[in-house]
């Protein structure tokens, strides 16, 4: 595990400056519904489990969303500061053995991040 005197990185990734990060990507301007592309949107509380990820309705198709519906971040069971590292380790070129270890994944799992990761990236730039 990457330590930086004694301390392990993932302790040093902010939860709550993650999701502010991604929605500054997402959403330079304004939020938008990810359904319709409404910006006649209201806030509907945080996620239970990611205390920092917040919940969205759209006053006109009447859907509610998130900050990670319809990314590469969504639907999964890692926190998304572990996406956020992972991203960060694929960018310094490590395995995904090397990715699996630093983050304390299963192989498996960390082989199926970094793929879903790269068809993401992509698509995004098709």
């Amino acid at each position: 595990m990457l330590k930086v005197v004694g301390l392990e990185i993932k302790n040093l990734i902010d939860d709550e400056e993650c999701y502010k990060q991604v929605r500054r990507l997402r959403w330079p301007n304004k939020i938008t519904c990810p359904h319709c592309e409404s910006e006649n949107i209201i806030k509907r509380g945080k996620d239970d489990t990611e205390v920092f990820r917040q919940r969205y309705e759209c006053h006109c198709c009447h859907k509610r969303f998130d900050d990670l519906t319809n990314t590469i971040f969504s639907g999964h069971h890692q926190p998304l500061k572990v996406w956020i590292l992972c991203l960060y380790f694929m960018g310094l070129n490590l395995s995904n053995r090397q990715i699996s270890k630093e983050l304390d994944l299963n192989k498996d799992d960390a082989q199926r991040m970094v793929s879903q990761l790269r068809s993401g990236v992509v698509k995004k730039n098709q």
